[in-house]
């Protein structure tokens, strides 16, 4: 069962994370956290656990139009908010990866066809964010 959906861009590191932001703003999303997984390694289990896991942040995304719809049709939604989404890239990486939880894994958890729809449009939004990454990677400077 594949539970992402994700692309592998040809961006350094930092212009990648950049552009993911930017991608998913675009589309409506905030973020609301980021948790830069290198460093807290570093801190707390060392400099082999960081560099073992390489550049990797997690964006705590959230649609709140989105949210607010899945919330209505039902609360317990909130567990599983906000959309994470991935930059990552391994020490000897040439690429970084952006991954975003597929939607329908949290659909799928309910039975309200309310919270289907929602999933229905943010991974409509998440793939517009992947597509819109990988169309800059391919043609870098747009």
């Amino acid at each position: 069962m594949t539970y992402t959906l994700s692309t592998t861009i040809a961006l350094p590191w930092a212009e990648a994370l950049d552009r993911t932001r930017d991608a998913l703003s675009a589309q409506g999303f905030g973020v609301l956290t980021e948790i830069d997984v290198r460093s807290t390694f570093e801190a707390k289990l060392g400099t082999e656990a960081a560099e073992a896991v390489g550049d990797y942040v997690i964006l705590g995304a959230c649609n709140p139009a989105l949210a607010s719809r899945a919330l209505a049709a039902e609360p317990e939604m909130g567990a599983l908010l906000p959309c994470n989404v991935v930059v990552r890239r391994s020490k000897d990486a040439g690429a970084t990866t952006i991954e975003a939880i597929d939607p329908q894994t949290m659909a799928r958890l309910s039975a309200a066809p309310a919270v289907k729809e929602v999933a229905d449009d943010a991974g409509a939004r998440l793939r517009k964010v992947l597509d819109a990454l990988s169309d800059e990677s391919a043609s870098p400077g747009r």
